[in-house]
């Protein structure tokens, strides 16, 4: 008797859950006729779910203003802070293209041609959230924002946030400068500048939370004290449900920054790598160096 699960059983596994097999075993066929299958069935089936709990729903208005426009107003003073003036129209290009605001109007294209089946869920209970509807499953996520790429998924709760140190578009389009590499938006790369910021991988949520709550800061304040005392106010007040982020380290960060000329670089300093990953040709000579010295022993 076959342990394979039927199909019938990954939709119901996929909508609860999120996870599919990437073998696709429940499908007849070859592989791609098997994937296509899949593709074709939970993506109809998560439309269809999708559809069925937001019946009778509505989310926020999108404001009239361009998102381009508001994006890269959100984002600019970032960039300006982060990269030296020769690259910063190219990492602006980028950015301020690379939110798309999950709506009642986009969400179904997005949940069939996303090419990720356990982010298409995911987008799915942003999207869900965004109306108050139930989420698909009882440990999926609630988000705002979702970073993948150079693409910044917003949902429009974003516009009813009123949370004075929140900016979800600054928050996930930092994270596109540890998931982008310098060459898709057109500067050199060399052996060891390959991504458009060198961020620590432990430290990616940290230097996020602490970019937004700066630029919130920034956006607010009118000179370098009014900077200092709204970071010690963010320090007082902020709590975040991330666990992979210590709040007062974020804070500590925050403040430091508000005291700078250039706040952005002292928040990059705090998450950089503690030691640069080395290259295949400095690994090679490394061991060749155990090896000369193993000789002489």
């Amino acid at each position: 008797m076959s342990n394979v699960p039927s199909a019938a059983d990954e939709v119901e596994r996929y909508l609860r859950t999120g996870e599919t097999d990437p073998h696709h075993a429940a499908w007849p066929g070859e592989f791609m006729e098997r994937a296509n299958r899949a593709h074709e069935e939970l993506r109809g089936a998560l439309v269809h779910e999708v559809r069925r709990r937001a019946e009778g729903l509505a989310h926020e208005s999108l404001p009239h203003a361009d998102a381009v426009a508001i994006t890269r107003g959100k984002v600019e003073p970032m960039v300006r802070g982060l990269f030296p003036r020769v690259e910063q129209d190219a990492v602006l290009a980028t950015l301020e293209k690379s939110v798309v605001f999950v709506t009642s109007a986009n969400i179904e294209p997005l949940l069939l041609k996303h090419a990720y089946d356990s982010s298409a869920w995911t987008l799915a209970n942003l999207y869900l959230a965004s109306l108050g509807a139930d989420l698909l499953g009882e440990d999926a996520p609630r988000l705002v924002g979702l970073s993948e790429g150079t693409t910044c998924y917003v949902s429009v709760e974003y516009f009813a946030d009123d949370d004075p140190f929140a900016d979800f578009i600054v928050h996930e389009a930092a994270h596109i400068f540890h998931n982008c590499k310098r060459a898709t938006v057109g500067l050199r790369e060399t052996r060891t500048k390959e991504w458009l910021l060198d961020i620590e991988y432990r430290k990616r949520e940290t230097f996020a939370y602490s970019c937004e709550a700066y630029a919130c800061i920034l956006a607010r304040a009118k000179g370098p004290a009014e900077r200092r005392a709204l970071a010690a106010e963010y320090g007082a007040t902020a709590r975040l449900s991330e666990e992979r982020v210590d709040p007062s380290e974020v804070a500590d960060i925050v403040a430091e920054a508000a005291s700078a000329r250039n706040g952005w670089k002292i928040i990059l300093a705090r998450c950089a790598p503690t030691s640069r990953p080395r290259s295949a040709i400095q690994l090679l000579r490394a061991s060749w160096s155990v090896e000369d010295a193993a000789r002489r022993r």
